[in-house]
């Protein structure tokens, strides 16, 4: 068997935020590649792989994944960390990458076949105004998307209100009133249904902005107009909430993109109280684990909706499409539109038809990393001063608002 002879970082994008991870056998052209990509921390990512996880995987034999798993996640003793879970999602997307070109399959195969055809995505339509957001919407809807998510200028789109009274004692920030939100919220929705009837099914993200009673208004309010889902209506820290928003609205609800303990999403599967599990494959661990949390949730009837986010790179994604094919749980999979730069530098990515995903049949992840054009992607980028924390909102009193 292919035992692993080195691991690698391979930083890319023009920001340098895209961590692609190549795990190289020894065997003569046989290795695999991963997301481990972190856009607000990358350089401590590299860290955990070059300095704890490399060491300890040196000589091992790469089609041991569920056991490098597992060492993995104790290997630094204290565990369910987001940045030692990214780091080991690079390197177990990697091996499941090795261990199909080995069988000669792609990954989907491997975790038990298709059981669709493509994959259904959603596309992210946005506007400052509602004229702005109906022609996204439409637009999207021309391109054969059956699902779309909806913004009024971003997250917490809606509620944003000028500054007023005394000058502020904190780092400039936009101000958020979640009155002027749970207001605007279902009044976009009232437009949209007007124009593109009920049959079009839409999501909106409030990440996590509210209170948790005005979270169980607007959820209530959103009701008459039958979205396929609300996002991360409440904080992590309040989803025992989601027990009174179950009781009230039949809104259904999809947490889990700042998931990375196993045990933060299983009690709201196991009593049914959300409807979609929303974790970053490269954030939960990678596909090991998330196949796993698949299952459970098919057990339970909650559906999958791997998260991407704009920043993210294709290789997670391809992996996360791995998986949609694969599982019964699927409910639909949020998309990332490359730039034609960057969809060079991975050939093989997944290809966007008519609003679903498609694999090509290549053994593996079927994606792979041309590391000249990688570089290109950076450019000048210097790398040794990154600094992008995530950019806070805060409300009209100051008070930070927790994403």
């Amino acid at each position: 068997m292919a035992k692993i002879k080195q691991i690698k970082c391979i930083r890319t994008r023009h920001d340098g935020s895209w961590i692609i991870v190549k795990v190289i056998t020894d065997q003569d052209g046989l290795y695999g590649i991963g997301s481990a990509s972190d856009m607000y921390q990358p350089k401590a990512i590299v860290s955990i792989i070059e300095e704890l996880l490399a060491p300890l995987l040196i000589g091992r034999d790469a089609s041991q994944i569920e056991d490098i798993w597992q060492t993995m996640y104790t290997s630094g003793y204290w565990r369910n960390g987001s940045s030692l879970h990214t780091a080991m999602s690079g390197i177990d997307m990697a091996l499941w990458d090795i261990k199909g070109k080995v069988a000669g399959l792609p990954v989907y195969q491997l975790l038990g076949g298709a059981v669709r055809s493509a994959v259904p995505a959603y596309a992210h339509a946005n506007g400052d105004t509602y004229e702005q957001l109906e022609e996204e919407v439409a637009m999207f809807q021309e391109q054969g998307y059956r699902t779309i998510r909806v913004q009024l200028g971003g997250y917490g789109g809606g509620g944003f209100v000028a500054g007023g009274g005394a000058p502020s004692l904190f780092p400039p920030a936009k101000l958020f009133d979640e009155a002027s939100y749970i207001t605007a919220i279902p009044e976009m929705f009232e437009k949209l249904r007007v124009r593109f009837g009920m049959n079009l099914q839409f999501t909106h993200d409030v990440h996590e902005h509210l209170t948790p009673s005005g979270a169980v208004t607007l959820s209530r309010l959103l009701d008459p107009y039958r979205l396929f889902f609300l996002e991360d209506l409440l904080q992590v820290e309040h989803t025992e909430w989601y027990a009174r928003v179950k009781e009230l609205s039949s809104t259904p609800q999809a947490v889990g993109e700042l998931f990375v303990h196993p045990q933060e999403w299983l009690p709201l599967v196991k009593n049914r109280l959300i409807d979609f599990v929303r974790m970053r494959v490269s954030k939960a661990g990678g596909i090991t684990p998330c196949r796993k949390i698949a299952s459970v949730c098919e057990a339970f009837g909650v559906r999958t909706a791997w998260q991407e986010g704009g920043e993210n790179d294709p290789v997670n994604q391809i992996a996360a499409v791995h998986l949609d094919m694969a599982i019964m749980s699927f409910g639909v999979q949020e998309i990332n539109h490359f730039r034609e730069r960057e969809q060079e530098a991975f050939p093989g990515l997944a290809v966007v038809k008519d609003g679903h995903l498609h694999l090509n049949d290549k053994p593996g992840l079927g994606i792979d990393i041309d590391e000249e054009k990688a570089a290109l992607l950076l450019g000048d980028a210097d790398l040794s001063s990154y600094h992008r924390p995530y950019s806070l909102d805060r409300k009209p009193d100051g008070t930070l608002v927790r994403p």
